[in-house]
């Protein structure tokens, strides 16, 4: 472990909590601007539709989710979701990204993270986000903007953008060519201990796993390194053992 030039994070479960997901209320705020809805599906019908198409592509399976390596960007999720069910909707597919996932997972930042930001500014440590999420780039940029305000961070790479997910390497990849770092200089922290944790390590980053607000379960891993709370991290890095 040497003290990082840049940290990268993940998004969810990391700089933000968003709680228990909520398809159904997300669908229903998309259904209330429906134009049409040719067979008078509910939002619980159309969230089913939603879930037996993730099951066919092992997207959300928390343990399958790693093997999807390849994102499937929102807009042609939903685009066919809605289409195919007869449903018509007088929105672009950025403006049904942020209503559903407004209504979803509103999310709030992590405990402690807008301190350890402010850590980070004040030492010099670059910082950047890896998130694998469907959502446009767009959208996600916004709304970490909008809970994270008096941070910048020097990009966003979503998933969506970008095909590649989590735990494959070439996302990690196009962070540190973006960063013009070698993955020796960059940490990487984020909850899931295969797309995160692993996933750092194999590209050659220092994998920090944060378990802060875990949804699953956390096994203990002796190698890696384990928070719980971003103080543990600001302290070890004030002391200069990271």
């Amino acid at each position: 472990m040497r003290r990082p030039k840049m940290i990268l994070f993940d998004y969810g479960q990391t700089l933000a909590d968003e709680g228990r997901f909520n398809g159904i209320k997300g669908t229903e705020a998309v259904l209330r601007h429906a134009a049409r809805n040719r067979h008078g599906f509910t939002a619980a019908q159309v969230q089913a539709a939603a879930d037996e198409i993730n099951a066919e592509l092992g997207r959300f399976d928390p343990a399958r989710r790693h093997l999807f390596q390849v994102e499937a960007p929102n807009h042609m999720f939903t685009a066919y979701l809605y289409e195919s069910m007869g449903i018509e909707l007088p929105l672009t597919a950025r403006e049904i990204d942020r209503i559903f996932w407004d209504a979803a997972a509103p999310g709030t930042p992590t405990d402690g993270i807008q301190e350890f930001l402010a850590f980070l500014g004040e030492q010099g440590i670059r910082t950047g986000v890896i998130s694998n999420i469907a959502f446009s780039g767009e959208t996600v940029s916004e709304r970490i903007r909008a809970l994270l305000p008096g941070h910048t961070f020097e990009f966003i790479i979503a998933s969506s953008e970008y095909m590649f997910r989590k735990p494959n390497r070439r996302i990690f990849h196009l962070a540190l060519e973006k960063a013009g770092l070698g993955p020796e200089d960059v940490w990487y922290i984020g909850d899931n201990y295969e797309c995160d944790v692993v996933g750092a390590r194999e590209a050659g980053l220092f994998p920090v796993w944060y378990t802060g607000a875990a949804q699953e379960p956390v096994r203990e891993e002796a190698d890696v390194l384990t928070v719980s709370h971003w103080s543990r991290l600001m302290g070890m890095l004030a002391e200069g053992r990271g």
